[in-house]
């Protein structure tokens, strides 16, 4: 159980000296001393829970300015009797001795917010503690080198954000400082697609997802009632999703002939060679790709390359049966699918939203950050029934 806070809410404990179950690289014990910013939410609640009962991991700090003071179980009322930790509001004037205390911070901030914390936050942060933001701002490389604001007699310093896909750039995250963790619908659109651009045999794709109502976050909306939700599916954001610019940006990682037209469609940065249309489904989380597109190749050749590919990736795995959403649900996997008919290909992925496709990829990079097994903390049990 993680060690609670005193009831001020601006004293910290020391991380307590834990030996610790799983080892680094070098052949000693690891800890990680954790800090979380955002932890009211959706995504900070599954970070949570994935970290009081990670081997290697101590949570510092829960930031949550509407919630300080209350303990976490009072807000994710499933960790009754799990932790006795509580919120706090930490990021201030000046900063407690915790903060740069912390390896690594946690960002669960809305999109647009995280970069608005670092703009507040940025020169007091430690510049040793990493960062892993779970929001869109530094996906794009052309956002990927934020600026740190400077006074007038400090050098000038930048974070680099790598972008935090595992089975695409694993290198670059065990060096990396920083990491933009990847969208849902991103993650999964292009685990069904990466090993096809490594081959160079994207053509035009056509795609649809359906996401569970988690994927929309905490804040209510006039489609997250349970009486909208209920019996009922829309299309949303057609064509246009804010996932396509990341999703564009690996697949030309690895194809590069795989570009953005110069067309005038509605997508943004002038359309997409991936047309997607996202869907909002009667469930709560977890989401389902068919990606849709010419090949003539045939399957049992285009099975093996995706089997090649994720060969060395725990986490994704090539099904020769039908797939399905509870597979996955409540766990970090990816399930992928092929089907063929004629010259055209169906590729079939799945992931939880929350954890493969937000905090659970997190923790991967985390773990990979420092040096740790990737599966650590993240072999979770999930449910078919």
């Amino acid at each position: 159980m993680a060690e609670a806070y005193s009831d001020n809410q601006n004293e910290f404990p020391s991380p307590p000296l834990v030996l610790k179950d799983s080892f680094g690289g070098a052949g000693g014990y690891v800890s990680v001393s954790v800090g979380i910013v955002g932890g009211a939410g959706y995504t900070g609640g599954e970070l949570i829970r994935l970290l009081i009962n990670h081997p290697n991991a101590q949570i510092a700090f829960i930031d949550s300015k509407s919630n300080a003071g209350n303990y976490v179980y009072q807000v994710h009322q499933d960790l009754l009797g799990e932790t006795d930790l509580k919120f706090s509001n930490v990021f201030g004037p000046v900063l407690p001795e915790i903060v740069a205390s912390v390896d690594v911070i946690f960002l669960c901030t809305g999109h647009g917010e995280a970069k608005k914390f670092l703009d507040a936050n940025a020169q007091q942060i430690n510049p040793a503690t990493k960062i892993i933001d779970l929001s869109n701002d530094f996906r794009l490389s052309k956002n990927a080198g934020y600026q740190v604001p400077i006074n007038d007699n400090q050098q000038p310093a930048t974070r680099n954000f790598i972008y935090g896909l595992p089975e695409l750039n694993k290198a670059q995250i065990k060096t990396a400082q920083n990491i933009a963790n990847p969208g849902c619908f991103a993650t999964a659109i292009q685990l069904g697609l990466l090993p096809l651009a490594k081959a160079g045999l994207l053509k035009d794709v056509y795609t649809t997802g359906i996401t569970g109502s988690t994927g929309a976050g905490q804040s209510l909306s006039p489609t997250s009632h349970f009486s909208w939700r209920a019996n009922n599916i829309q299309a949303y954001k057609t064509l246009t999703h804010q996932h396509l610019g990341e999703i564009h940006q690996s697949l030309n990682q690895l194809q590069n002939s795989f570009h953005i037209p110069p067309s005038g469609d509605r997508g943004r940065e002038g359309g997409s060679a991936l047309k997607f249309v996202p869907w909002r489904g009667d469930f709560t989380r977890g989401i389902f790709i068919s990606s849709t597109l010419h090949c003539e190749k045939p399957i049992e050749e285009l099975t093996t390359l995706f089997k090649e590919y994720y060969n060395g990736h725990p986490f994704t795995t090539v099904s020769d049966a039908p797939i399905f959403l509870k597979q996955v649900v409540n766990t970090n996997k990816c399930v992928i699918q092929l089907e063929q008919d004629g010259d055209t290909l169906v590729v079939h992925s799945a992931i939880d939203n929350l954890l493969k496709g937000a905090s659970g990829q997190a923790v991967q990079n985390m773990n990979l950050m420092f040096g740790l097994d990737e599966t650590v903390g993240l072999k979770l049990k999930g449910s078919t029934l």
